[in-house]
Parts: C-alpha cells; sequence; structure tokens
C-alpha cells in the first residue's frame, strides 16, 4: 500500500483550510435553524456506533446540521501519514434505504486490512455531489470540498496529496465519485463506481432535478462530456474504476464503450450481479482495487 501511494503521486491541489472550528457557545445556530453564516462549525469527535467517531457540522453549503463520520486504523504511530477513503453517501443525511456502510466497513476491517482513513460525510439533501446553480445551502460539490476534506487533513494524520485521496460510491456517489475526480483531477488520486447511472444525458429522474437544478448546470458535471473533455489526462494509471452490476448495467456498459473508444486507462469488472445496496459484497473489491498499484494485476 505504501508503494503503492509512494509510486503514484499525481500532485496535489491545497484545499481551502477550515477556518472556524468554533468551539461551544460561540454563536452556532439552534437546533432546527437552517441558516448558518460564517465559516464552518465542526464539533469535536464523539464515539458513534461500530467505532466510528462522529463529528457535526454547520456550513453554509448545507441546510441544518450534517455529519463527518471517521474510521482509523489501530496502533496508529505518531508521525504516519494514510491515505484517506472518502465512502461517499447515496443519501441524504443517515438513510438507510440502501442499506448501511459504516458497519460495512467495519465488517470487511477495510481500514485495518489497507490502513486507511475511512470518511462518511453526511448531505442535507439527495447527494449528487453538485452544486445548485441558484441555491446557497444546496452546494454539495463546494461542502466537500472546502470543508469535508480540509477538516480531516487538519485534524486526522492523512496524506494531502491526490494519491492520498480515493474516492469510492455506488448508484448516485458512484457518480458522485467520478465526477468528483473527472472535474478535479489533481486533487484525487483514483475513485470506484459501483452499479452506478453513469450514462445519465439529462437530470430527469432518481432525484437529479432538484439538485443540479437545470440542464445548463448538470452539464458541467455530466460523466460521459467530462470524459470526452479529459482523454489525455487519463490515458494512464487506471484511475477510474467502475464495477457491475445490480441495477445498472446498460449503464456501465455505455460508459465503457465511450472510455475504450477514448483510449482513457482504466478498470471494469462486469459482475458478478449484487443487490443494489451498501451491504451485497462489492465494497472490498472496490477498495482492493483503489488500492492497487496502477496498471498492476
Amino acid at each position: 500500500m505504501a508503494a503503492f501511494l509512494a509510486a503514484f503521486c499525481l500532485g496535489s491541489l491545497p484545499g481551502q483550510p477550515v477556518t472556524g472550528n468554533s468551539p461551544a457557545g460561540s454563536g452556532a445556530s439552534k437546533q432546527g435553524d437552517s441558516s448558518w453564516g460564517g465559516p464552518p462549525w465542526i464539533s469535536p469527535g464523539r464515539r458513534g456506533e461500530n467505532g466510528w467517531q462522529a463529528h457535526t457540522v454547520r456550513s453554509e453549503f448545507q441546510e441544518g446540521e450534517t455529519e463527518i463520520q471517521v474510521l482509523t486504523p489501530s496502533g496508529r504511530g505518531p508521525k504516519r501519514r494514510y491515505a484517506a477513503l472518502y465512502i461517499l453517501p447515496v443519501e441524504a443525511g443517515n438513510g438507510t434505504r440502501w442499506g448501511n456502510a459504516l458497519p460495512e466497513v467495519r465488517r470487511w476491517d477495510l481500514a485495518e486490512r489497507f490502513q486507511l482513513i475511512c470518511v462518511y460525510p453526511t448531505f442535507s439533501a439527495l447527494p449528487w455531489y453538485a452544486d445548485h446553480p441558484s441555491r446557497s445551502t444546496l452546494r454539495q460539490e463546494s461542502y466537500f470540498l472546502q470543508v469535508v476534506v480540509p477538516f480531516i487533513e487538519k485534524n486526522y494524520p492523512v496524506r494531502k496529496e491526490a494519491a492520498g485521496r480515493l474516492l469510492v460510491g455506488f448508484s448516485k456517489s458512484g457518480w458522485g465519485a467520478f465526477s468528483l475526480l473527472l472535474r478535479h483531477p489533481g486533487r484525487f488520486g483514483r475513485a470506484a463506481a459501483w452499479d452506478a447511472p453513469l450514462a445519465m444525458e439529462y437530470p430527469d429522474r432518481y432525484g437529479m432535478e432538484d439538485i443540479f437544478g437545470d440542464q445548463r448546470n448538470f452539464e458541467a458535471y455530466c460523466i460521459s462530456r467530462l470524459l470526452q473533455s479529459k482523454p489525455v489526462e487519463f490515458s494512464a494509471g487506471e484511475r477510474l474504476i467502475h464495477m457491475g452490476f445490480g441495477n445498472f448495467r446498460d449503464q456501465h456498459t455505455k460508459i465503457e464503450n465511450l472510455m475504450q473508444n477514448l483510449h482513457i486507462s482504466h478498470l471494469f469488472r462486469d459482475g458478478p450481479r449484487r443487490e443494489h445496496s451498501w451491504n451485497s459484497g462489492w465494497l472490498p473489491e472496490a477498495v482492493e482495487l483503489l488500492c492497487q498499484n496502477p496498471g498492476g494485476p
């Protein structure tokens, strides 16, 4: 793992720092007040379920409170730096209709097995990892880039270059993993998406309309358009990984054909068929592929 990260240094784009982890009594909005001004407020960690540390967040980019959940390997050395695995949620808040990622990470012992600091941020609205064109409290990409990542890099012993920032998700969050990497290739190292609607061309289903706002804004995040605009940047390194299938095999087939035609370096696993859920067994394979040496077996 360490050798992979050293070899896969892709340069870094410093995150904007979290400028205000305000102490209690600093004027944070009352519970239930959706407004928030100024720098983000993030609480100290409290022990959550399955050994995760939970931080409460108030940010101008989200409506109401959200959370950042963190799981670290045991026996961390004082000077060691770990890759951060950003596990992207597929539902608003702490929804579990499509399974629960937190116990799944523990079930497969992913933090220990791959020596990762695992991060699970929540969002106040259905997460498509985009900024709405007009609603200031519906800026999911800005929240992730300007609040979540900087907070982790300020408060946890993670690597601060692209190779140390890994993205994984499925369905909506598989889309998010790809769009974040494609839009910010200098900031993230690799992304893995399982059973995701990657070939969507219009924001006309799955709750997309409310998040993207309009077609013009959607096109700035459209995976097929992003791939076509950056074939050279992704011509080596197998930075994009997509796997299926459950509900979206046709979407993966379309995006696979496009990436092959564009000569984009990537990994593809067509199956096996699994339930469209965090808990159907696909996550450990995705993380293992993310942590492999690029171009390796």
